[in-house]
C-alpha cells in the first residue's frame, strides 16, 4: 500500500453510486490504497429539527439503518466486501458533500462521486440533489476529485422494462 493512500467513494445505495464504488475500487487496487466506501447521513427532518426535539433512541434506530444501508451497498456491489484492496466502510453522520471532503484531506486521497440520475421528470428532486453532490465536492475538495458518470445499466434497463409486454410474459 502506498503512504496510506485512500479512495473514497460517496455511497448511497443507489444504481448510481453503485458505479462509482465499482470504479473507486478499481482505482484503489490501480493505487494499491485502501478503499474507503461512505455513507453520509442525516436525521430525517434535518439537523435543525432534531436539535429542537431530540430522540437518542431514534437517531440510534436512523444510524443502524444507515449501516444497513452501506452493508447493503457493498453486497449489491461486490457480493460482501471488494477483494484486491483493503477496505474501511465509513457511515457518517452529516451532509454528504461536507463529510466527504473533510474525509478527502490527505494527499494522495482521490474522492469519487457519481452524477447521479441525469435530467428528465423521474430524476426529480433526488437527481439534483445528488448531482449537487458532486458539484460541491468538485468545489470544495482540496485533493483529486473523480466523477464517474450515470450508469448506462439504468437506462438499458427502462427501456427493457418499456420493451417487455408482462401480458405477453404472463400467457407464455
Amino acid at each position: 500500500m502506498s503512504d496510506g493512500a485512500r479512495v473514497i467513494v460517496g455511497v448511497s445505495g443507489s444504481l448510481h453510486s453503485l458505479t462509482a464504488l465499482h470504479r473507486a475500487a478499481e482505482e484503489a487496487r490501480a493505487r494499491q490504497a485502501v478503499l474507503v466506501p461512505v455513507l453520509a447521513w442525516t436525521p430525517v427532518g434535518g439537523e435543525r429539527n432534531y436539535r429542537a426535539r431530540p430522540c437518542p433512541p431514534l437517531l440510534r434506530a436512523w444510524q443502524e439503518l444507515a449501516e444497513a444501508r452501506m452493508e447493503g451497498a457493498l453486497e449489491q456491489a461486490f457480493g460482501g466486501l471488494p477483494i484486491g484492496a483493503p477496505v474501511r466502510p465509513l457511515v457518517v453522520r452529516g451532509e454528504a458533500a461536507t463529510v466527504l471532503t473533510a474525509l478527502a484531506d490527505r494527499p494522495g486521497d482521490l474522492l469519487v462521486v457519481s452524477t447521479g440520475a441525469q435530467g428528465g421528470l423521474r430524476a426529480g428532486l433526488r437527481g439534483l440533489l445528488r448531482r449537487s453532490v458532486a458539484r460541491r465536492c468538485l468545489a470544495r475538495a482540496r485533493g483529486g476529485v473523480l466523477v464517474v458518470p450515470p450508469s448506462t445499466l439504468h437506462e438499458d434497463l427502462r427501456a427493457l422494462h418499456r420493451g417487455i409486454d408482462l401480458r405477453e410474459l404472463a400467457a407464455a
